[in-house]
């Protein structure tokens, strides 16, 4: 079967861009022409004002069983430079991810696993159903994190649980990590991806250049003072009140109507 990255624009939300992770009889697993192919729909979205968000989900109801073992295997008598060279092109289209201006939702049923649980954690925002397990399954078979697990746990969690989740290799209820604020909403896992969807076509109203802002404001957070931050929202605050949405929004509100946004 083939392992590739399914692109689509549902009828019920045209302004969304679904992925889907297609892996026909192996859970999803990933492959390296999913991460270009990713890098590719995520390039081609940022160019298409049309498309206001992104969900990206897994195919047979179930998100990935991350890397694939077998092919793993194999690259061990390769030279090590074969799987460096895949890793990263997962980390750019974990990078494309992260740095998309569109909101980027991650639809969870079954399973999110090593890698895969990587591209949900590189979301901004998850959904997932009631009884999806997520974990980190590196270190049962010997191996250590990528795709940015470890980076986005640590940031995620107290450092000690992120620790646990790593090491232990075990699964972490989807009710956990709503719990720890990991997962933003929990579904039945028949409305997993109908919730995601409605949510998506609700962030699609937000103005376009409002949600772009925030996006970089939160992810400059980590990383900037608070003396920086507050320039840096300052001058958003005023570029966005002298964009054309800023007009729209407020105009709109003192209507009393919906705004517009193009």
């Amino acid at each position: 079967m083939t392992a590739e990255l399914l692109a689509s624009r549902p009828p019920e939300s045209e302004s969304t861009l679904v992925l889907t992770l297609s892996n026909p009889g192996a859970r999803n697993a990933l492959h390296p022409d999913m991460y270009a192919a990713g890098i590719e729909a995520l390039n081609t979205a940022e160019r298409d004002p049309s498309i206001r968000a992104i969900v990206l989900t897994g195919a047979d109801d179930f998100f990935c069983a991350g890397g694939n073992l077998n092919r793993l295997l194999e690259n061990r008598a390769k030279d090590p430079s074969v799987q460096a060279q895949s890793i990263d092109l997962l980390g750019e289209w974990i990078s494309a991810l992260r740095a998309s201006t569109k909101p980027v939702i991650a639809a969870v049923a079954g399973a999110a696993a090593g890698a895969g649980f990587s591209l949900a954690l590189a979301c901004d925002l998850i959904v997932a159903a009631d009884d999806a397990k997520f974990v980190m399954s590196y270190s049962r078979v010997g191996l250590t994190p990528d795709g940015g697990g470890s980076w986005f746990l640590a940031r995620a969690l107290p450092r000690q649980l992120a620790t646990e989740v790593l090491l232990e290799a075990k699964p972490v209820a989807a009710t956990r990590l709503y719990e720890l604020g990991v997962v933003n909403r929990l579904a039945k896992p028949s409305a997993v991806l109908d919730t995601a969807l409605a949510w998506a076509d609700e962030l699609g109203r937000v103005s376009p250049n409002a949600a772009t802002r925030i996006k970089s404001l939160v992810a400059a957070a980590d990383s900037q003072s608070l003396a920086d931050h507050l320039i840096a929202e300052r001058d958003n605050f005023v570029a966005s009140l002298h964009h054309r949405d800023g007009l729209e929004g407020i105009t709109a509100f003192l209507e009393k109507r919906a705004p517009v946004y193009k």
